[in-house]
């Protein structure tokens, strides 16, 4: 039996029933990996000496009455994470031999919920790609197609997952970086509500390692399945206990409807700064039609959606404010003298691009203030809707395009080229308001690559999207493992 390809709720099971042993699947998980990771490279830092050891340990434990939630389940970490013993780079060169000596929150999470941590994944450097390669680790290849990117920058994340190299893996999401490279790979992620989920330990080398209120990034689950999301979403949910007390957490409204029968679901297909191409729509169509069979509201339309081309602006001003925060005083005042050359009616995405870039402090006040309307907004459509089903990109999984100029990259929508990193609006639709959002498998494209969708809910109302995901998955299919 492969018990790799199963759900950590079926490992979990397996587990009490004394099935198996996680000393068995953890080494079932390393045989995987040492037999198939050459050629997908998903596993850039393998801790599998530990490993035995934890799993050993969970068996131990199970055997003394324990039960924890993830005892004895094999899981990855995204290599941004802090792993007391093992380097955190980022993918960036100089901080190769940095090794931290603590476990980044979410980590320590894991571990004492029981879960066995076979190592860490590979991401872009700095975590600033749609596609996940760096000079110390080199390139993730898809499972799907090798000569395909696994996405970024989770891309390590989703990859493994594909590929049954452990049961659940966490990443983070600033501009799609969750559910991006489950949409390619063909697997599930949650992006959960801003400020739900812990980040410490979730840092730049060389730290340190400090609480952090952060406007855009989020921490978040990956799995096979969605109700296998809700488990590790329950694990990683509640704020930094050296911030708010080790005593407080966070307690998440359940979903608003357990029928499918019951949900009121607005479904969009287009954006006003880039095309949705045809592998995409037909995904989208896919769900549209599972939805309405099943007896929900399915809408296309509706004058409570919030201005998506001003929001498309806004999300890339604060990404990129951010992106530009440690940028050499040169650079940046070289990149204020292009933006005030910028017509006051260029609303391009270039523009925000530009525009956020050198933003001050009391630009990126104004500019949150717009936010907030924003997220007035959404509350409005929320009352009327209980989801929003939309692309997260417009394509599925490209080929490789290590340009290291990114801004000369071109995405190819149907044969028609757009710029690079156009195709990251559609993931700030849930991101600048800090919404949670759900990715969900769609089905197979016509060349055979996988394509996802997202779900979008009300904030902190994480199970809305995470429960309609699962009764999605039931209409019409799930992951699908690659040949």
């Amino acid at each position: 039996m492969e018990w790799m390809l199963k759900s950590a709720e079926e490992l979990t099971a397996a587990l009490r029933a004394g099935e198996v042993t996680s000393a068995e699947l953890t080494d079932e998980a390393i045989a995987r990996i040492e037999r198939d990771d050459k050629a997908i490279n998903a596993i850039c830092v393998p801790d599998f000496e530990r490993a035995r050891t934890a799993a050993v340990g969970a068996d131990r434990a199970r055997a003394r009455g324990e039960d924890r939630p993830l005892l004895g389940v094999p899981v990855t970490v995204k290599e941004s994470y802090d792993v007391a013993g093992l380097p955190t780079t980022w993918g960036l060169p100089q901080y190769r031999d940095f090794v931290p000596a603590e476990d980044a929150v979410q980590v320590s999470r894991l571990k004492a919920a029981g879960a066995v941590v076979l190592g860490k994944t590979n991401v872009p450097k700095g975590l600033q790609d749609i596609q996940s390669f760096n000079e110390i680790y080199g390139t993730t290849n898809n499972p799907w197609n090798h000569s395909r990117t696994s996405g970024g920058s989770s891309g390590g994340s989703a990859a493994a997952l594909a590929a049954g190299f452990g049961a659940l893996s966490i990443g983070s999401d600033l501009a799609g970086s969750l559910r991006t490279p489950a949409h390619f790979c063909g697997v599930y992620a949650h992006k959960p509500s801003l400020g739900l989920s812990a980040m410490r330990g979730m840092v730049p080398p060389p730290g340190p390692a400090l609480p952090a209120e952060h406007d855009l990034a989020v921490v978040g689950p990956m799995a096979r399945t969605a109700r296998d999301l809700t488990l590790l979403l329950d694990v990683m949910a509640g704020p930094d206990p050296l911030t708010h007390g080790v005593a407080y957490r966070l307690e998440l409204p359940p979903a608003r409807h357990e029928r499918l029968s019951d949900f009121r679901v607005l479904v969009l297909d287009e954006h006003p700064f880039i095309p949705t191409g045809s592998a995409v729509r037909a995904g989208l169509d896919r769900v549209a039609g599972a939805l309405a069979a099943g007896g929900a509201r399915v809408d296309r339309h509706s004058a409570l959606l919030p201005d998506l081309a001003d929001a498309a602006a806004l999300y890339m001003q604060f990404l990129f404010s951010g992106s530009a925060a440690h940028f050499p005083v040169e650079a940046v005042e070289r990149l204020r003298a292009l933006a005030a050359d910028l017509g006051a009616d260029d609303r391009g995405l270039d523009a925000a691009r530009l525009r956020g870039l050198v933003l001050s402090h009391g630009d990126w006040l104004r500019i949150d203030h717009r936010r907030e309307q924003h997220r007035h907004g959404w509350r409005q459509l929320f009352a009327e809707y209980d989801a929003v089903v939309c692309p997260i990109t417009p394509t599925p999984a490209y080929p490789h395009d290590h340009d290291p100029d990114p801004l000369k990259r071109r995405l190819d929508i149907d044969g028609v080229e757009r710029p690079y990193f156009d195709q990251l609006v559609w993931a700030g639709v849930a991101t600048m308001p800090g919404l949670p959002a759900t990715a969900v498998p769609t089905g197979p494209s016509p060349e055979g690559l996988p394509v996802g969708v997202q779900i979008i809910g009300p904030r902190f109302e994480d199970r809305t999207p995470l429960r309609l995901a699962e009764l999605l998955e039931r209409e019409i299919g799930g992951f699908r493992a690659p040949k």
